[in-house]
């Protein structure tokens, strides 16, 4: 089968989305100019370069309260953000933080997560997440759009990173042990838990 989406699509359901799997999951942490925390998943997130450390996430569509979702309003408002990382163990708590909140609203609150103050930036992190990664808004990109649908890449330098002392055998990370959760398609996850080693040649 071969089509072109932008003038057809033989599916009921967009399949894009599963077909680039899996994909990591950005538990974005932020906080408004008024002090209120907030938290959200993004699945079109990644790493994106290491010299110096930066990471990408996009926030598609806006928020039923305002025109941006309350994510990228912070994060446009503060220049700060944390990414943290869901596991097998909070994948509930993930999912709850999915919804619709006002901007006035608390995901840690509804969602009861514990949080902890980060090191180098006022955004509180996810104390159940086995990373955080504290960051620095370097530059937002408007995506193309084909609706009003409003897509913006967020770009961030990470400046400090915390783990969990508990993931670190031998000085090398256990990444098997965090049991990350990741998107499929649909409303379908997983959860990374094997490996197996190449190498470069």
């Amino acid at each position: 089968m071969f089509y072109e989406p932008n003038k057809e699509n033989p599916f009921k359901i967009d399949p894009f989305k599963s077909l680039v799997f899996p994909r990591p999951i950005g538990w974005i942490s932020s906080v408004s100019i008024n002090g209120v925390a907030n938290l959200a998943p993004y699945s079109y997130f990644n790493a994106i370069a290491d010299e110096p450390p930066q990471v990408m996430f996009c926030s598609n569509g806006s928020s039923v309260n305002r025109k941006y979702k309350d994510s990228l309003s912070n994060i446009l408002s503060t220049k700060e953000f944390v990414v943290n990382f869901a596991t097998s163990e909070t994948r509930e708590q993930m999912n709850i933080t999915s919804g619709d909140f006002k901007p006035d609203e608390d995901e840690f609150y509804f969602s009861k997560l514990k949080t902890k103050k980060s090191k180098l930036v006022k955004v509180p992190s996810v104390k159940n997440s086995p990373v955080n990664l504290e960051c620095k808004l370097l530059r937002t990109i408007k995506l193309k759009s084909n609706s009003k649908k409003i897509s913006t890449m967020i770009i961030g330098e990470v400046i400090g990173i915390y783990i969990n002392n508990k993931f670190i055998k031998n000085n090398r990370i256990d990444s098997i042990a965090m049991r990350y959760i990741a998107r499929m398609g649909y409303s379908e996850y997983t959860t990374i838990d094997s490996k197996f080693n190449l190498r470069r040649k």
